[in-house]
């Protein structure tokens, strides 16, 4: 069970403007381990109640008003590495369905007149997600990695639009892995800077800050490790990655990606669990957005070690 309670205010540029946001949340999830087809499933079920109370807060949707998330997920994964830190063989699948109630099918609310507080009030997707991970061995102890991703946060209605919540960031260290303050997932991507990787032709004041419904990554990795004990794992490794986002399911285009290369290290430490530095190489600017989004060096702290 999770609890978080949030909560953020100040002055909006030197005015009197008073700006305030709070989340409550509550999560409950039951997982279990499947024996079909194999030992290597399992399923994860969840339920999600998140309340948002917004005051003048820029950067949604709507900025006044309060807002809550009623999400029910199902998860379904296979992992089938041999080593959770350092994997050279086997490989991480995961498929994942969250949705909240249709409000709009039943609630009897005109989305053409309603003001944003009625909106938004409940706030309503579907959201799908897959990720996938193969380590193979290749000689010795290199290894390589190959990873794709995708997420898309559908709606129900063309008159309630896109939800204001649970979109997708990309760029970055995405150290955080979740905004709760935005109600958006944070997607890593070495070689720009966070949250930097938009659609074209997006605004990247508001696209930067609220995020994206779609979006997709691939990975390319070789892996070799330096050490090797139970008190520490390290290896270093060079990588290429391509991605992006974009706003409207039309438009999507999983060859019309944002690339970049490099190298980094990674180092597991059991009180700190994995570390990491990279150097990258964007090959691509971002229109609008300061240095063209591209940053060379991406630090994490407590990486999670798979997964989005």
């Amino acid at each position: 069970m999770h609890l978080p309670q949030l909560q953020s205010n100040g002055l909006s540029n030197g005015d009197a403007l008073f700006q305030k946001i709070r989340l409550n949340g509550v999560t409950v999830s039951l997982g279990r381990r499947l024996n079909w087809p194999d030992n290597y499933f399992q399923l994860t079920h969840a339920v999600s109640l998140q309340q948002y109370i917004l005051n003048n807060y820029t950067g949604y949707l709507f900025s006044s008003g309060t807002s809550y998330n009623l999400s029910l997920s199902q998860e379904i994964s296979r992992d089938s590495r041999d080593s959770p830190i350092f994997p050279k063989s086997g490989s991480f699948i995961r498929f994942t369905v969250q949705a909240t109630p249709p409000y709009s099918l039943f609630n009897k609310v005109n989305y053409a007149t309603a003001s944003d507080k009625e909106k938004y009030r409940f706030t309503e997707y579907h959201k799908w997600k897959f990720d996938s991970q193969w380590y193979q061995r290749v000689a010795g102890n290199l290894v390589v990695k190959a990873q794709a991703q995708f997420g898309f946060l559908g709606q129900y209605s063309q008159a309630v639009g896109q939800s204001a919540f649970e979109r997708f960031k990309l760029g970055g260290d995405g150290m955080q892995g979740f905004d709760f303050l935005q109600g958006s997932e944070l997607i890593a991507m070495r070689g720009y800077a966070n949250n930097t990787v938009i659609p074209n032709g997006s605004d990247p004041r508001i696209a930067q800050q609220s995020g994206s419904p779609i979006y997709t990554k691939y990975v390319l990795e070789a892996r070799y490790p330096v050490i090797a004990s139970q008190q520490a794992t390290a290896f270093v490794l060079a990588f290429a990655e391509a991605g992006n986002t974009w706003n409207r399911f039309g438009d999507f285009n999983p060859f019309n990606v944002r690339r970049s290369v490099g190298v980094g290290a990674r180092i597991f430490l059991p009180i700190f669990g994995l570390l990491g530095i990279d150097y990258g190489h964007a090959f691509d600017r971002i229109p609008g957005v300061a240095d063209g989004g591209k940053q060379n060096f991406t630090f994490s702290i407590a990486q999670q070690l798979g997964g989005f």
